[in-house]
């Protein structure tokens, strides 16, 4: 099964739906590979990979939890549960504001950043390799197609 546009262009034309899709499904086929992959090298989630680059980049090596949720895309409730795994593994912490007391912090530990020092590089390559692929790797997509999409919705967004 092949995800198509009705008609090459059609985003351009006001209908941006069906390239919104594809382009949805393919992001979604991505995140899916990736995040298997990672459990199965490195027994961490795509997710937690995600909120650890976050962690790694912010000021201090810290996010409030609010913030890392807003991030990697969850609510509070899911966002506290990723905190504890990341913290059971040891590649977090969790810290208190000082200033209020109600702020609470994740904190990225040496072992989470020695854990994505292990895994940027092979996991640039993977990522590299699942966009390059299109084919091999999601047959139900069709490469064409999904480019002319990519393009649609590209031309939609502000410089």
């Amino acid at each position: 099964m092949h995800m198509q546009l009705s008609t090459p262009g059609v985003a351009a034309a006001g209908v941006v739906s069906p390239a919104w899709s594809q382009v949805a499904a393919f992001a979604s086929a991505v995140d899916a590979s990736l995040g298997r992959w990672l459990t199965d090298a490195y027994r961490v989630g795509l997710t937690e990979y995600r909120a650890l680059v976050y962690l790694s980049q912010a000021a201090d090596k810290e996010l409030r939890v609010n913030d890392l949720a807003q991030r990697v895309g969850l609510n509070q409730s899911s966002v506290t549960r990723l905190v504890s795994r990341l913290e059971a593994k040891g590649l977090t912490r969790r810290d208190v504001c000082l200033d209020d007391g109600r702020g609470v912090y994740a904190v990225i530990t040496e072992q989470g950043e020695a854990l994505l020092k292990q895994v940027r590089g092979p996991y640039e390559q993977r990522v590299r390799e699942l966009l390059g692929n299109v084919g091999v790797h999601f047959p139900q997509l069709d490469a064409r197609q999904l480019g002319q999409a990519l393009g649609d919705i590209g031309r939609l967004l502000a410089p």
